[in-house]
């Protein structure tokens, strides 16, 4: 009877073990070297800023003033938002209908939307300023309504119309903001002679764009002068 040899077991090589532990070893000692890297940076960083803890005030107190500042434009956009949900909204063709004398009232209640809380209509012969208001801003405007039955159809604003305005928003009124707004058009002398003299034209299309309460109207002139402190 013949008799089988029996296989003897196979034997893992100890190579394979020790290599696997030489890589968990390594990995351990490479966290525990990261650890203590991180653990001195920080160490290093708070002792410097003990050492300069008047850096921290100063940002303490820059991170007041930017909270500070956001909370407001967060007030100012809420009370705006408020204001535009409830305030009244022209079309063209229902400006275009108002008597000049209601184009006025419609003007500074446009300026009263946009939250200029003490806007009044002082419209009048020999007035040269219909519309004054000061806005949220501390800005003073001074807005003469060239008001036209016919809109687009109606007599052109030219040149002559800006001089007037030119030569009282600022000197008598004490302007900082000086505007003319229409419901019709306006000449391109007269808008040129605007953009030499810094007067700001609210022609058809702008004034479309303003009465439907989409935006204040100082953002959608351009160069108005910057509030007080704040470069343009």
């Amino acid at each position: 009877m013949t008799r089988r040899r029996s296989t003897p077991p196979t034997r893992r090589r100890p190579g394979r073990r020790n290599k696997r532990q030489q890589q968990a070893q390594a990995q351990l000692t490479g966290l525990a070297v990261g650890a203590v890297v991180m653990f001195s940076l920080v160490v290093g960083v708070v002792n410097w800023l003990l050492a300069h803890w008047w850096l921290l005030v100063i940002a303490g107190v820059l991170a007041v003033l930017a909270g500070i500042g956001w909370f407001h434009n967060r007030q100012q956009q809420a009370r705006w938002e408020a204001v535009r949900t409830q305030a009244p909204r022209y079309g063209l063709p229902q400006l275009d209908a108002l008597h000049h004398a209601r184009f006025e009232d419609a003007v500074r209640d446009l300026m009263h939307r946009d939250g200029c809380q003490d806007a009044q209509r002082v419209g009048g012969r020999g007035d040269l300023g219909d519309v004054k208001a000061t806005d949220p801003f501390g800005r003073h405007w001074v807005i003469q309504c060239k008001h036209r039955r016919n809109g687009a159809r109606g007599s052109a604003v030219g040149t002559p119309d800006l001089q007037v305005l030119n030569g009282t928003a600022r000197q008598v009124h004490g302007a900082d903001v000086a505007v003319i707004v229409t419901n019709g058009r306006v000449t391109a002398p007269a808008v040129a002679f605007a953009n030499q003299q810094r007067l700001h034209v609210v022609d058809r299309q702008t004034l479309a764009v303003w009465a439907s309460g989409s935006r204040p109207l100082w953002e959608l002139l351009r160069a108005v002068p910057p509030p007080d402190g704040q470069l343009p």
